[in-house]
């Protein structure tokens, strides 16, 4: 077992208190810090002390060096006869103050057929300009630590057409035509032609970008009459009110038109949601915990600076994919997981309340503390101890490993084997 030492990413749209406060840290944070990395990406993998505490005789490391060294060891046979030799999950904390990009995750597939096509093509490794910075899929579960609004999944083509109508905006821009064409659809495939219509308003020259005097006005007259009706109630206010906040963060982004198509949700502390391939998304505000496959795949079409590719979100979209909201299966006493179809990962959720349980999951574990604290102990006779915001890496080769305390943790671990 090896505690490890996570990695602070600075994205802008991150909170500067909860992960600082998670952590022990001084809180306001310097900046802002978006998420907190636990794994083995080579983007930044957690740091690790072997042979002895560092400055005592041991030596710095990474976890990702850690199973390179010795794969069958840390990850074990199973695991890399399924994934290779890599960690298949990432785990993260992440903390959103603002809004982050309109984006989607490609399939196993896609990701193997877009990395190939962009490497073809001469794109250096961690060019701006790749959607696709490996092979792997990325689909990920966001389990909510404090209420977690999020934009999951696109509405069904009558919800949004009766939302459009609801904003009284029909006469601006393209909005009535494509508000006609969601009422006379059949099939939610129609939510794809009119997510591409709005993104490439007016023309598909430059899309998603604040740079056309009309696309500014279609925005202005969205935000203006998101806000009437986010005053005046009813069903669709909730999600009115998070699209003027949305243009609050990237005024004049086509991105806060199109948010208008997905399915608006505050997740409760407890909840989750899980995002499939295909499935289109934005988180807007909160604190989770994330687990996903150890992928950095993300093909964006708005509310970011960063590249943009609509062409290839909307290859990749899949509009028949349901984002439901997830409660966690209780397992065993003090231990419950997520039922979710990811091979890459299964998050459980493990409070041993002073008893002393088995951690559940086999091969490789990473385990976070966010309450308390417990001490593990493997069938070797190791121990580690880790208090609130530490995290532990479990190798295979640790075994059966217990864990004692009053401490709440997350245990992310490979998908059952099929």
């Amino acid at each position: 077992m090896d505690v490890l030492r996570p990695v602070v990413r600075p994205y802008a749209w991150g909170s500067v208190d909860a992960i600082a406060e998670l952590t022990g840290r001084p809180v306001p944070a310097p900046g802002p810090e978006a998420e907190l990395w636990m794994g083995a990406h080579p983007g930044a993998p957690s740091g690790v002390d072997r042979d002895g505490m560092d400055g005592a005789g041991g030596r710095r490391t990474t976890l990702d060096e850690v199973i390179a060294a010795d794969p069958d060891r840390e990850l074990g046979p199973g695991c890399v006869a399924r994934f290779g030799p890599r960690l298949p999950f990432l785990l993260k904390v992440l903390s959103a103050a603002q809004a982050l990009s309109i984006q989607v995750h490609p399939s196993r597939a896609q990701a193997q057929a877009g990395f190939l096509a962009e490497t073809e093509r001469g794109l250096a490794p961690g060019d701006p300009a790749r959607n696709y910075t490996d092979d792997w899929p990325k689909p990920e579960l966001l389990y909510a630590l404090t209420p977690f609004e999020v934009l999951a999944g696109l509405r069904s083509p009558a919800d949004a057409a009766q939302f459009l109508r609801a904003l009284g905006v029909l006469g601006v821009g393209p909005l009535t035509p494509l508000a006609a064409k969601l009422e006379a659809a059949t099939s939610p495939q129609v939510l794809a032609d009119v997510l591409a219509t709005i993104l490439s308003w007016p023309s598909p020259a430059d899309p998603a970008k604040p740079s056309h005097p009309a696309q500014l006005a279609l925005v202005g007259d969205v935000v203006a009459a998101c806000a009437q009706l986010a005053a005046g109630g009813g069903p669709y206010s909730a999600a009115a009110a998070a699209a003027v906040r949305i243009a609050a963060d990237h005024p004049g982004d086509l991105g806060v038109v199109a948010s208008l198509l997905l399915r608006h949700a505050v997740l409760e502390p407890g909840q989750a949601v899980f995002l499939a391939a295909g499935g289109l998304h934005a988180y807007l505000n909160g604190t989770g915990i994330e687990l996903l496959a150890n992928s950095d795949n993300v093909v964006r079409a708005g509310l970011t600076g960063k590249h943009l590719d609509v062409p290839e979100l909307l290859a990749l979209l899949d509009p028949s994919v349901e984002v439901p909201v997830l409660t966690p299966r209780t397992l065993v006493d003090g231990i419950a997981w997520f039922d979710t179809p990811a091979p890459e990962f299964r998050l459980y959720l493990v409070d041993p309340v002073g008893n002393t349980v088995a951690l559940p999951g086999e091969g490789p574990r990473i385990l976070l503390c966010t309450e308390g604290s417990a001490v593990l102990r493997s069938e070797s006779g190791q121990e580690a101890e880790i208090g609130r915001g530490g995290s532990c890496f479990v190798a295979a080769a640790d075994g059966t490993v217990t864990c004692t305390g009053q401490a709440h943790l997350f245990l992310a671990a490979p998908g059952p084997n099929p």
